[in-house]
């Protein structure tokens, strides 16, 4: 195994050191990467390497020239080019990109969140841009990059029906919760939740697109199944049963909205919405959102817990930026509007997760087809970045005090707050 700290002799008889720090950190910390020791002047790259859980690799590197001590620091110094270019502290995990060759249409994602993202750290001589596997680094070091912080718990959940997982963050409890979901792909998606969970806060990661779920029926699930996933959240003994939230991506969105509206069942104490549309059938099953002819806007009116929206201007799958729009002035009529916080990004794309999490602009969906995304790498990692830090502010207020009107008073602002 690679040590956090590893330095080879280089032909100039030079001991070329590589540290991360810290080499072992959740998946939205910052480290800092230094490379000491190096002639004065010289050129190097550094690189990282990542196979992922489908057996991928997926690499980035960046051009460097160290100072009259033999130093580089990533977090302080310019990248000349490579797979991002300026300072960029977190540079090599944002622009992870397939490795040359691979297969077209990838999307990087942890399926198993009990095990870290490894990445491999190295440092060559020169600039270099390809066939890094044929080059021998001057150093290297092992990084663990973790979406369940130590003592978080993670317990599958079938009762009543339900494809989940509960994470539950350190400690005896009762915590705030938020159910999680994803978007039109199906499937159980547990590293947001996990990653929630990290920072203090329960979370219910549900599967309701998946055929298991759906066989019953025949179409995917009604309001019922998501109620069921409330109430489980309310009798836990671990859970803050009237501090739940609900937050959802994509298609996920469009749920998220239906319920925080229209269910007589839950009572949400505040609603995240990422890159999705309150544009959908309203009084039929979810499974009829393929019959566009159903499509209608939720009443946003009836809403009654703080919301807030995340929006990429550069979205390719969904109207999400007009839709936010028409939510706006909706609410503005309705006379809620001081609900509502829009975060909307320029040049970011539809898939706004995790910070650091490499953008990808396209990729396959279901194995089937090709789908546009949209968004550029730098602007949609700093959006990714920005509005995490702000998503978990505006959980951690509405969800641990009473809400931001009571804590700051009106008029209030995300954006100034955090």
């Amino acid at each position: 195994m690679l040590h956090p700290s590893r330095w080879i002799k280089t032909g100039k008889h030079r001991c070329v050191q590589l540290s991360v720090n810290p080499s072992r950190g959740l998946m939205d910390e910052k480290f800092v990467i230094l490379v000491q020791h190096a002639p004065p002047g010289s050129e190097l790259t550094v690189h990282a390497l990542h196979q992922c859980d489908d057996g991928h690799g997926w690499d980035a590197f960046a051009h460097y020239i160290s100072d009259a001590t033999g130093r580089v620091n990533v977090s302080e110094d310019c990248s000349l080019g490579g797979t991002y270019s300026g300072i960029e502290p977190m540079g090599l995990l944002w622009s992870l990109r397939p490795v040359p060759g691979s297969k077209p249409g990838l999307r990087l994602r942890k399926k198993n969140v009990q095990e870290p993202m490894l990445v491999t750290v190295s440092v060559y001589e020169g600039h270099r841009k390809e066939g890094f596997a044929d080059l021998v680094p001057l150093a290297s070091v092992l990084v663990e990059r973790w979406y369940m912080a130590p003592g978080v718990r993670r317990i599958p959940v079938t009762e009543g029906g339900l494809t989940a997982t509960l994470f539950l963050p350190p400690g005896p409890g009762p915590f705030p919760a938020v159910m999680d979901l994803w978007g039109g792909g199906g499937q159980l998606v547990e590293y947001r939740s996990a990653l929630l969970a990290s920072h203090g806060i329960a979370a219910l990661a549900i599967d309701y697109l998946t055929a298991k779920n759906t066989s019953q029926t025949g179409i995917n699930m009604s309001a019922t199944y998501f109620e069921t996933a409330y109430k489980f959240l309310q009798e836990h003994p671990q859970i803050l049963g009237s501090r739940i939230a609900m937050m959802g991506l994509s298609f996920g969105t469009g749920v998220t909205l239906r319920m925080a509206a229209y269910s007589e069942v839950m009572k949400l104490r505040c609603a995240v919405c990422i890159s999705g549309s309150h544009v959908q059938p309203v009084d039929k099953e979810m499974g009829s959102v393929k019959e566009l002819l159903c499509f209608v806007s939720l009443q946003m009116g009836r809403l009654q817990c703080p919301l807030m929206l995340i929006v990429g201007e550069d979205d390719q799958n969904w109207a999400a930026e007009e839709s936010a729009n028409d939510m706006k002035e909706m609410m503005e009529r309705a006379g809620n509007s001081h609900l509502l916080t829009v975060l909307s990004y320029p040049e970011a794309g539809h898939l706004i997760e995790p910070p650091y999490t490499p953008h990808v602009r396209f990729s396959k969906f279901k194995s089937v087809v090709m789908v546009l995304w949209g968004g550029q790498t730098l602007a949609h990692s700093r959006a990714q970045e920005d509005s995490w830090k702000k998503m978990l502010f505006f959980l951690r207020v509405n969800l641990f005090t009473n809400g931001l009107e009571k804590v700051f008073g009106p008029p209030f602002k995300i954006a100034e707050l955090c």
